[in-house]
């Protein structure tokens, strides 16, 4: 396990906390960032709704890696992507490393944090 990621990510768990209260987890990242990419503002989600936010945040973080590839908005304004390739079969902690790793870098590249 890279320990480096690991620090980077709770350093911006930590920053993501300051803004918006603390108990975040992967899945509440994974899920402010869908709610970011859609571009609508904070309102209410059905489950369904907050899935698939969550499936254009993994979308759009696995995009530099070459995973997905975004294709265009439909018309309630949702992102869609489709699948370049499919990520290679790894354990659910290298799953999670790998997300972590992407999301550090989405906040970075995005000046976010």
């Amino acid at each position: 396990m890279d320990y480096d990621v690991e620090l980077r990510f709770r350093n911006l768990i930590d920053r993501l906390e300051e803004k918006f209260g603390d108990g975040l987890d992967l899945d509440a990242v994974i899920l402010l960032i869908g709610v970011q990419e859609l571009g609508q503002g904070y309102q209410k989600f059905s489950k369904d709704e907050k899935m698939n936010l969550m499936h254009i945040a993994i979308c759009t973080v696995l995009e530099p890696y070459g995973f997905y590839k975004y294709k265009a908005n439909d018309e309630d304004g949702w992102p869609h992507f489709e699948k370049v390739k499919s990520i290679p079969a790894i354990s659910k902690k290298e799953q999670e490393h790998l997300l972590k790793e992407a999301i550090i870098s989405y906040f970075e590249t995005n000046k976010y944090v």
